[in-house]
């Protein structure tokens, strides 16, 4: 069942997603060759709880770490450990908090030092398909607006969209409904309406779409060992269009 927010929901789901904004920014700092995924994890959450939140991913479903850090074709999911990067490396993190019962949820993958043209290529796409979906997130489109805004642009360039994972809804639990897929066809769908929060997250790999579970029953990675690119953002639907609620941008939740 979809659970619509209210402004003061919103509000709570806001302040949450913002500090995981800046716990990204804090990482992303971080991000060279030489720097360890552990050091990674330790840094987002010294700074999720300096800001009296609470790590949204350690303990839930038992992942033990407070961000999901997935390296090249790493598609998510990744246990920070002792896994140090180096130059021409991706990484994808992903981070959520909870404040007053409230999750925020977001996600961006960063160079490690200078990579390829065509890994570059990868990240841009990925990242714009993110914005293409948000897009559509005005009230009376449908649900798989978005994923077919996503899918056709990724798909455009050659690249595969993964079908197992999708985005979700947000709010006093970190997966709520509708699963948000970023692929479908348009038209067709729930109706989107003001007071949904959605957590949107293409998941894009540079060649075949498929997928497998490694041995840790976690890390998710691509079936041919190219990389992927990941980025997410939590955003509210209003009746003036998308607000992206994980960003240092004022917002009218702010």
């Amino acid at each position: 069942m979809i659970r619509y927010k209210s402004t003061d929901e919103i509000r709570t789901i806001r302040r949450a997603a913002k500090i995981v904004h800046e716990a990204l920014l804090k990482v992303e700092e971080n991000v060279q060759p030489g720097v360890s995924l552990k050091e990674l994890d330790t840094i987002a959450e010294d700074y999720i709880l300096s800001q009296d939140a609470i790590p949204g991913f350690k303990g839930l479903y038992d992942f033990p770490a407070t961000l999901c850090l997935s390296p090249n074709d790493m598609v998510v999911h990744g246990i920070p450990d002792d896994t140090v990067l180096k130059e021409g490396d991706i990484i994808g993190v992903d981070c959520g908090a909870i404040v007053d019962g409230y999750y925020g949820d977001h996600a961006k993958t960063f160079a490690v030092g200078t990579i390829s043209e065509e890994t570059q290529k990868l990240l841009d796409v990925t990242r714009e398909s993110l914005y293409r979906g948000i897009g559509q997130c005005i009230p009376g489109n449908h649900l798989n607006d978005i994923g077919h805004a996503i899918q056709s642009f990724c798909e455009s360039h050659g690249y595969g969209v993964v079908r197992e994972l999708v985005g979700h809804g947000i709010g006093q639990k970190l997966h709520e409904d509708p699963q948000v897929p970023n692929y479908g066809i348009a038209g067709t769908g729930v109706e989107l309406k003001e007071g949904m929060c959605l957590a949107i997250e293409p998941m894009i790999n540079a060649g075949v779409k498929e997928i497998f579970t490694g041995k840790d029953g976690w890390a998710i990675k691509t079936r041919d060992g190219k990389f992927s690119a990941h980025f997410e953002h939590t955003i509210a639907i209003t009746a003036n269009g998308p607000v992206v609620l994980s960003t240092a941008e004022e917002t009218v939740f702010d």
